[in-house]
């Protein structure tokens, strides 16, 4: 599968303050990559970095095969980094005009760009007239007339209405679907759960998880337990070398086990009764792609 952008030890310092910090990941063709974690995480000056809008402190990064400048590399990259900045009396049509000769780009693509985003019926209205979620899907259209190998985009959704987010992810979607490889940075867990393939998860700039995104779904999960013989259920556990984490949880007076390696729920069972212990509830879950990333963020700093 062909790189599209490696990362090598990436790291920034604004002075005292380290806001990225040894990061490394590779993005592959074909595949939808989000940058999550919380605000303040380093996602920002991750695409600011790799865009060459930021200097880095230490570390390197190449795109592609490393064969061409960075400079040359980011011809074949389309990026909205900021809020979207147009010329707010000249229409859609004529804004788009003007970025092709700032890119030294055809106009002929940009009817099929507005088409793609749904803002064709709108080429000659004015950019003042347009809402807020007009506006970023006439930024996307803008960075896509160069027909990037990758598009990159830093908070697609940031202030868009319910309608306005869902268009926005619609396009992102769609975009993938035609072989382009997108990688966007997100505070949002919904957002990375329904468009990425793949996750990034960095908080204070280091990188906690990088993957597939149902393959962060395929952990262990966890039992629910209740008994009566609560003490001897404990001893079993705690003696188990197939369970790494045992709590209790005091509002629904459940033992909740966490096991450190695939065990069913009957197997579970048949261990107990040989013990002679009698389970009153026995439910196995799987943590949700959310309890797993508040798991990650909320982890204390060394």
């Amino acid at each position: 599968m062909k790189t599209i952008l490696t990362l090598n030890k990436i790291t920034k310092k604004f002075g005292p303050v380290t806001a990225v910090q040894d990061l490394s990941f590779t993005i592959e063709k074909g595949n939808v990559y989000g940058i999550l974690g919380p605000n303040g995480s380093g996602k920002s000056t991750t695409l600011g970095m790799v865009l060459n809008v930021v200097n880095k402190t230490s570390g390197d990064f190449h795109w592609f095969d490393g064969s061409e400048s960075t400079h040359e590399a980011l011809k074949k990259v389309g990026a909205i980094i900021e809020r979207p900045n147009f010329y707010p009396y000249m229409t859609a049509k004529q804004n788009l005009d003007l970025v092709c000769k700032i890119k030294n780009v055809k106009d002929a693509k940009i009817e099929e760009k507005l088409d793609l985003v749904g803002l064709l019926d709108r080429k000659n209205s004015k950019f003042r007239t347009f809402s807020l979620g007009m506006k970023q899907r006439l930024a996307i259209a803008s960075a896509l007339l160069n027909d990037p190998e990758i598009l990159i985009l830093d908070e697609p959704t940031n202030g868009l209405d319910p309608q306005g987010i869902h268009q926005i992810r619609e396009i992102i979607r769609k975009i993938a679907s035609m072989g382009t490889t997108i990688l966007l940075a997100s505070h949002l867990l919904d957002e990375v759960e329904k468009v990425c393939s793949h996750v990034i998860i960095i908080r204070k700039g280091v990188k906690l998880y990088s993957g597939r995104v149902d393959e962060m779904n395929a952990n262990h999960g966890y039992f629910e337990l209740k008994t009566s013989q609560e003490e001897q259920l404990l001893r079993f556990l705690e003696n188990s070398h197939q369970f790494e984490k045992i709590k209790k949880n005091e509002e629904t007076d459940f033992l909740t086990a966490f096991p450190s390696e695939e065990i069913a729920a009957e197997e579970l069972n048949k261990k107990l009764i040989n013990e002679g212990i009698i389970l009153s509830h026995l439910v196995k879950r799987r943590e949700s792609l959310e309890q797993q990333f508040l798991q990650l963020t909320n982890q204390k700093s060394e």
